[in-house]
């Protein structure tokens, strides 16, 4: 599955390091690594043993069922049959591909790759190795869940999910309404300077300003946002994807877009609890 977007984990489940990644907003633990508990020269092998079981089968086919809208169940209904014989054998991958199954994910890497499937799978997975293992995975597993630091991580990602989206729809609006008219060395100078309408608008500050004045940060300044300005940079950006659409110069967009983000700042404050945004940054604030 190629997507380096991950937010990734590890969990010591009984002195095993298991690996943990989150796609959008489910963690995906790994059967290869759970699988090591059992056999650490083949762990693939004992995933594929757990898979080409009956009862195993019926478990992940019906949690498809259940769970994934997009389950082909009649080209898969087949294995069913075939789950009944001694000859069959099923393995992640050929399941993905076959019934477009959700629960599990095959990751390429050396030191990071293998199968992962969904929390609901990996423990059943797991209680197929051993009832015990399969509690000290629960427990483990629970104590990620209330990490901070895997809470930032998390956190981290949907803010950047949110900026380079939004950033998108408004560079379209760009290139659509202004950039045929200018030059090549014009074009990459209108993008940063949008960008800074924004970044203005919003933070009071050009890009470079803040990396002038924050030299021990890394990133850049909407990765330092907190939740409820990445709310308000949603809007503005959608708002100056409009503006440029309608042919409005710059520097009315940038008095309408700090405009629009000083009324927003004073709305979302007043109803914080409504967006569970606590811990407001004093900054922001005044």
């Amino acid at each position: 599955m190629a997507n380096n977007s991950f937010v990734k984990a590890k969990m010591n489940v009984k002195d095993n390091q298991v690996s943990v990644i989150r796609v959008g907003d489910i963690d995906y633990i790994s059967l290869t690594d759970l699988a090591r508990y059992k056999n650490p020269k083949e762990p693939g092998e004992v995933v594929i043993k757990w898979m080409s079981n009956k009862s195993s089968f019926d478990f992940y086919y019906l949690w498809e069922e259940l769970s994934n809208p997009d389950f082909k169940v009649a080209e898969s209904r087949h294995f069913k049959i075939e789950a009944a014989t001694q000859s069959f054998t099923m393995s992640p991958s050929r399941w993905i591909k076959l019934t477009n199954a959700k629960g599990f994910i095959t990751k390429r890497g050396k030191y990071d790759g293998g199968t992962f499937a969904h929390p609901d799978i990996a423990l059943e997975f797991a209680s197929w190795i051993d009832p015990a293992f399969k509690l000290y995975l629960i427990k483990e597993f629970e104590r990620l869940k209330t990490n901070e630091t895997y809470q930032n991580k998390i956190e981290w990602s949907v803010r950047r999910s949110l900026s380079k989206t939004n950033y998108r729809i408004q560079t379209e609006s760009i290139k659509e309404k202004l950039i045929p008219t200018l030059t090549d060395s014009q074009k990459k100078y209108v993008y940063a300077s949008e960008a800074d309408v924004i970044n203005v608008a919003l933070f009071g500050k050009t890009a470079k300003e803040w990396r002038e004045e924050n030299p021990e940060l890394e990133g850049n300044i909407r990765d330092h946002a907190n939740i409820l300005q990445l709310i308000i940079l949603n809007n503005l950006e959608l708002l100056n994807a409009s503006m440029i659409e309608e042919g409005i110069s710059q520097a009315e967009r940038l008095e309408r877009l700090n405009n629009k983000a000083i009324a927003e700042l004073n709305i979302l404050i007043n109803d914080k609890n409504i967006f569970g945004i606590d811990n407001l940054d004093t900054k922001l604030l005044n």
